[in-house]
């Protein structure tokens, strides 16, 4: 006879973009309507959500719309509800760690989008807490889910790179200013008082997608810039950007076995996009080279690498994109925002740590505070490691 656990999560911020989209529409509610999922020893683990925001109409709304029983504006309230098993969090970054705070010292477990504070003295004060409650505490790292990195990381496991030189990035697309056409993202991205800017905003996914697929970060060199120094807001009222819109980051890296490794990604809003999807990563090897993006990955071998002669006063006939091969998936992918929910469910119902806790998230806010103060006063900083 099967025996089913059921999680009661309460989900906050869930009318934002990421919160609705990746967390609630993508993963939560395609695990309750199918019934939940199987662990090993045959227990069933059904998820019952419950909405939690500020705009009583809007989570009325939504509530209705994908039949969820409860919801509510009371924040407070719900945490403190000894039904509650976890406090998912994906409201504005200002507001995150006085929730997760709350959660965690009133027993429950949590996982939350990043990053988890705006300080790192803050970041580091909730995985201490985290730590000393015992809760099971998770932090989105959605893009090691992806097909792309997946693969990726395969090619580095099987040790196909040899040993590894570099890893290169490119991140970003042109977000309109808002006076013509609509805005893709907020208009709070872009003001530094509400927790926005570049820097802020991806440093923290670079540093766990750098950790998860070559090794620690050492140091950081970076340029910020607020390119586009005006913008219209979601009222069609003009404001000024008073936050980073693009942010290029030199680090030092080492992988597990000791080797040095030079990473450089680009991250921008104010770029047009001329590569095959939004964010790429090239990691090059003495043994080969690939190139991943959210779902495809190509690499070549060290015996299929042409010999290009560098000539400009002739045009080029080598068709480079195509002497790369495609890396198979070899297995059936899911959402990556799903599967990480459902490998944080079982170490939930296990009493296990989660791989991808506070800690993790504290170095991915010391990455993006050093990365600002690197920008400030134009030079390198190294990266020191975290004590709790």
């Amino acid at each position: 006879m099967t025996t089913t656990r059921t999680l009661r999560i309460a989900m906050n911020g869930i009318t934002g973009r990421m919160g609705y989209r990746q967390h609630l529409l993508r993963s939560i509610l395609p695990i309750r309507d199918a019934g939940g999922f199987l662990l090993e020893d045959g227990t069933r683990v059904q998820v019952e959500p419950i909405l939690v925001g500020r705009n009583e109409a809007k989570i009325r709304e939504l509530a209705e719309k994908h039949k969820v029983g409860e919801w509510s504006t009371d924040l407070d309230a719900v945490i403190s509800d000894p039904t509650v098993d976890i406090v998912f969090d994906a409201s504005m970054t200002s507001l995150r760690a006085a929730t997760l705070k709350k959660a965690m010292r009133a027993g429950k477990h949590v996982f939350t989008e990043k990053p988890t504070a705006e300080t790192l003295e803050e970041a580091v004060e909730l995985a201490r807490i985290g730590r000393d409650s015992g809760v099971t505490a998770g932090v989105v790292h959605d893009k090691l889910y992806l097909p792309g990195l997946v693969k990726l990381r395969r090619l580095v496991d099987e040790g196909f790179f040899g040993r590894i030189l570099s890893i290169r990035g490119e991140f970003g697309y042109w977000v309109f200013e808002g006076d013509v056409q609509a805005a893709q993202r907020p208009s709070w991205n872009y003001r530094k008082e509400d927790g926005g800017g570049m820097t802020t905003d991806m440093f923290c996914h670079w540093n766990y997608v750098l950790e998860g697929i070559i090794g620690s970060v050492k140091s950081v060199t970076a340029k910020t810039a607020t390119h586009i120094p005006v913008r219209w807001d979601e009222s069609g009222r003009e404001y000024r950007a008073t936050a980073d819109d693009a942010s290029y980051g030199i680090f030092e890296l080492e992988t597990p076995a000791g080797d040095p490794v030079i990473g450089q990604i680009n991250s921008s809003w104010a770029v047009r996009v001329h590569r095959d999807e939004l964010v790429e990563f090239q990691v090059d090897g003495t043994h080969g080279s690939a190139v991943a993006g959210l779902r495809n990955c190509v690499a070549q071998q060290r015996a299929h690498t042409p010999k290009p002669v560098w000539n400009p006063d002739l045009p080029v006939t080598e068709p480079f994109r195509e002497q790369w091969l495609e890396v198979p998936a070899n297995a059936e992918l899911d959402n990556g925002f799903k599967l990480q929910w459902e490998e944080f469910l079982r170490d939930v119902v296990a009493g296990r740590k989660h791989r991808f806790g506070l800690l993790s998230a504290a170095r991915g806010v010391q990455l993006a505070e050093l990365g600002l103060q690197s920008s400030a006063e134009r030079r390198t900083l190294d990266i020191p490691e975290i004590v709790l």
